[in-house]
């Protein structure tokens, strides 16, 4: 049940791009949970958009729009969900996700920093109450926790 928040240079993914990347993105996060392909457990993965106006973004103190595609991606978890190995594949499919969702025209090296934030069990509010990590279990079905859940 990742909270995604994707920082990309304005104007970069247009139209049907952009809508494939929020897809993408939840695929990947969802594969990398073990969330399973129900439409009912995937809706909690929400991803947000935000495009980064011109000059609004730079590296080394200079602008990399001409010669890099940056991306920068948040992730919020419960911690707990994720292992070495699930945090590795986690970085790998939102990197293989924005790639995938790119216009083809665009040929600027792909550069994504991705930030995996694990949010300590009891300190994540839904709905107007504390979860844990068994609620989130139960929610979104992890296929690696199903003991956990309530």
């Amino acid at each position: 049940m990742p909270n995604l928040l994707i920082r990309i240079p304005q104007g970069t993914f247009p139209g049907t791009h952009r809508a494939d990347l929020g897809r993408l993105l939840s695929d990947a996060a969802a594969t990398a949970e073990r969330i399973p392909d129900d439409p009912r457990r995937r809706a909690l993965c929400w991803v947000q958009v935000e495009e980064v106006a011109a000059g609004g973004w730079t590296c080394g103190g200079a602008d990399p729009g001409a010669g890099l595609l940056p991306c920068v991606v948040q992730a919020c978890v419960p911690a707990g969900v994720l292992d070495d190995a699930a945090r590795a594949e986690f970085v790998r499919l939102v990197h293989e996700a924005v790639q995938a969702a790119r216009p083809a025209g665009d040929t600027r090296p792909l550069v994504t920093s991705v930030l995996l934030q694990e949010v300590p069990d009891g300190t994540w509010g839904v709905n107007g109450r504390i979860w844990r990590l068994a609620d989130f279990a139960a929610a979104a079905g992890y296929a690696h926790l199903q003991q956990t859940s309530s």
